[in-house]
């Protein structure tokens, strides 16, 4: 199948080329839209207690807590009315409520909340910047912040940290492909892969935005994963056109073993990176739907230009493309004789090559075992910033009216006695403050606010909360809400979620690595390799994001991680390891295909993708390094992960590791049981003949 794609995308090369330009270039254009729908929400599980609570409430009592908060520096009088007049003032189809300057229990600051009319993220951040620039009273000293103002102070940041990434990593990128292919037109034709699959992911993400809320952190995935897998590609793909070149082949041949061959192995990888992120379909958070629909869209594009603009590029350009080459690399070949020793050093002594690095990954990984998690707030932005500074001032001066505490909604319209006692109750539980009723019963509903004595987010509030829940409650029912329950309710919607990814992880992995490859300890022992790496690279993430060793170096405050953002990471992690196993393992097969023993087959295949491996490695690590210095925590959070995993996976589990684990199992590693091995054969997707007989290594003793 794979041969015949190619053989076509040669002969049809100018359409394939335009067609595909033309599509990715409008459905960029059209993308471009996708900037005007996002949103910054997703974070909560939509069918918890807690959002069930939120419902309620707001059904009854209309929308609660204020979108936008404002802090003057003022209690003078004359200053509070002017204040009031100008809130007053504000634009009723963008404004539902604004109260009276509230003043501080320090009686020098006073707080006006705001209530804005939609409900929905991406038009609140809208009618927010509508009102913005008429907040300000001249001569006082004005703070904003809530829910909305952080929202677009995030998705401000997000998109420009986004272009800086982009505009830093893109020339860095373009530099290391000369150097690595020796030459401009090779090394161009992966960065134009990447720029058209972010063009074409944008189109996509934009259609998708009009049937189910995209938030702004998808196009950031999008972007990373679009450049640095078709990079990735578009490397493997253009390596293995100029290796055919070089070994006599025509153009047309060239091409065809190409697709054959790299294009064959390119869709596996693709696959399997694209099922990884499926599985945050899983789970109902919006936000990791979100990151899904912007990981899968990038990926399958840029797999999609890599099968089809690629040939038909390569076929155009033929033996050119080694034009404009470097004067110390042109007309030679990369040697292949360092990887071929470092293999035969590994095989030598597998037990200590594989011993120490996988302590040393358990050891790496051993922080997430104290892994804390919380939301997303005001904290991910930088010290100092305007919103944040907001924030805290609120949460000091103005503790009683800020969004932290149980919000409890109780139905059924029970008498107030009852309701009086229950409240005692709250407030007798530890760890719970003052509890009262917030406003009078509407249509038989009650809601009771309740403040915490402790850290929202901390241990004692969270057992606070299992102790109210299961407190016996007047009414027909008692649904306790506020940041503690959504935190709370989002992560057991993941644990009870994450088993479902896993299985579906281990499973895809199982099925699609034993249909290219035909063996059934080959996928355990990736799905093996890419847990520890995964663990290592959480566990140092844990050490430094969350403990704060480090944290200073890298202007992050330590926190409780974000749930989502960790499963995300997660799925990309677990994806690129495998990605890596299918393209180092590819070339095993091919060896062994011929004859090749296990050592001579861990060889060839060590010799023919080391370099390529570590230089995808490298490049992806370029692209996903520039988000380590975002100004927001979570993308720097994903892209110094991103680093850790990249290097500890392309190196020493890649090219140390699984060589030493091989040469253990020996001829074992390539079995099957006859009744799959028979199912192998006739459902596996197989590739073209070797490109040329490889020269046989002595097996290392």
């Amino acid at each position: 199948m794979f041969a015949k794609w190619g053989s076509l995308a040669y002969r049809r090369r100018w359409v394939v080329l335009v067609a595909t330009l033309l599509l990715a270039v409008a459905g960029g254009v059209w993308g471009l839209g996708v900037f005007d729908r996002l949103g910054q929400g997703g974070y909560e599980a939509p069918t918890s207690e807690a959002a069930r609570a939120a419902d309620v409430a707001e059904e009854a009592f209309g929308r609660q807590g204020g979108d936008v908060f404002v802090v003057y520096e003022t209690a003078d009088p004359a200053r509070l009315k002017e204040i009031a007049d100008r809130l007053a003032g504000l634009p009723g189809d963008a404004v539902l409520t604004a109260s009276q300057p509230i003043p501080s229990p320090g009686g020098d600051k006073a707080l006006a909340v705001i209530t804005l009319r939609s409900g929905e993220s991406s038009e609140q951040v809208k009618q927010y910047e509508r009102i913005a620039d008429r907040l300000a009273v001249d001569g006082v000293t004005s703070q904003v912040g809530g829910l909305v103002p952080t929202q677009k102070a995030i998705n401000d940041m997000s998109a420009s940290d986004l272009t800086k990434a982009e505009a830093v990593s893109l020339p860095i990128v373009l530099l290391l492909l000369v150097v690595i292919f020796g030459g401009l037109v090779a090394a161009s034709l992966p960065v134009l892969v990447g720029g058209l699959a972010i063009l074409g992911s944008l189109g996509v993400l934009h259609a998708i935005s009009y049937g189910a809320d995209v938030n702004s952190f998808a196009v950031n995935v999008a972007s990373l994963l679009g450049l640095g897998m078709a990079i990735d590609y578009g490397l493997f793909m253009v390596g293995r056109f100029r290796e055919e070149l070089a070994a006599g082949r025509a153009t047309p041949d060239a091409v065809r073993r190409t697709v054959s061959s790299a294009g064959r192995t390119v869709v596996f990888s693709a696959t399997l990176l694209v099922i990884a992120l499926a599985g945050l379909l899983l789970f109902p958070h919006g936000f990791l739907k979100s990151l899904s629909y912007g990981g899968m869209s990038a990926v399958a594009i840029a797999a999609l230009v890599s099968l089809t603009l690629l040939p038909a590029l390569l076929g155009v350009l033929g033996h050119r493309v080694d034009k404009l080459a470097v004067p110390w690399r042109r007309g030679k070949v990369p040697s292949e004789a360092g990887w071929r020793r470092l293999a035969g050093r590994v095989m030598k002594r597998p037990v200590l090559v594989a011993l120490p690095i996988v302590l040393v990954l358990l050891g790496l990984g051993a922080p997430f075992l104290g892994v804390r998690f919380g939301e997303v707030t005001e904290k991910v932005l930088p010290e100092g910033n305007s919103v944040r500074v907001a924030a805290e001032t609120i949460n000091t001066d103005f503790a009683a009216l800020s969004n932290t505490g149980f919000k409890i909604v109780i139905t059924g319209d029970p008498a107030p006695a009852d309701v009086q006692r229950f409240v005692a109750d709250v407030a007798a539980v530890p760890g719970v403050g003052e509890a009262r009723v917030a406003a009078e019963p509407a249509n038989g509903t009650w809601l009771v606010n309740a403040g915490l004595e402790g850290d929202a987010l901390g241990e004692a509030s969270k057992r606070a909360l299992r102790d109210v829940r299961a407190l016996d409650g007047p009414g027909d029912q008692v649904l306790v809400g506020g940041s503690t329950a959504t935190v709370s309710d989002s992560l057991d919607a993941i644990q009870e979620k994450l088993p479902w990814m896993v299985l579906l992880l281990v499973g895809a992995t199982f099925v699609l690595m034993f249909l290219a490859f035909g063996s059934v300890l080959l996928p355990v022992k990736a799905v093996v390799m890419s847990a520890l790496s995964l663990s290592a690279t959480f566990g140092v993430l844990v050490w430094v994001f969350q403990e704060g060793h480090g944290a200073s170096l890298l202007g992050v405050t330590p926190a409780p991680l974000e749930s989502g953002i960790v499963v995300l990471m997660a799925a990309v992690v677990f994806g690129l390891s495998t990605d890596y196993e299918v393209f180092l393992l590819s070339r095993m097969v091919e060896a062994r295909g011929r004859g090749a023993s296990t050592g001579e087959a861990v060889t060839a295949g060590l010799a023919k993708t080391g370099r390529v491996i570590t230089a995808a490695a490298l490049l992806l690590i370029v692209v996903t390094g520039a988000f380590a210095f975002s100004q927001i925590t979570m993308m720097r959070f994903v892209g110094v992960g991103m680093i850790l995993a990249l290097a500890l996976d392309a190196t020493v589990v890649r090219m140390l590791l699984v060589p030493a684990v091989l040469r253990l199992l020996g001829d074992a590693a390539w079995w099957a049981p006859g009744p799959l091995r028979r199912i192998q054969e006739r459902m596996a997707i197989h590739e073209e003949a070797p490109v040329e007989e490889e020269e046989r290594v002595p097996q290392p003793v």
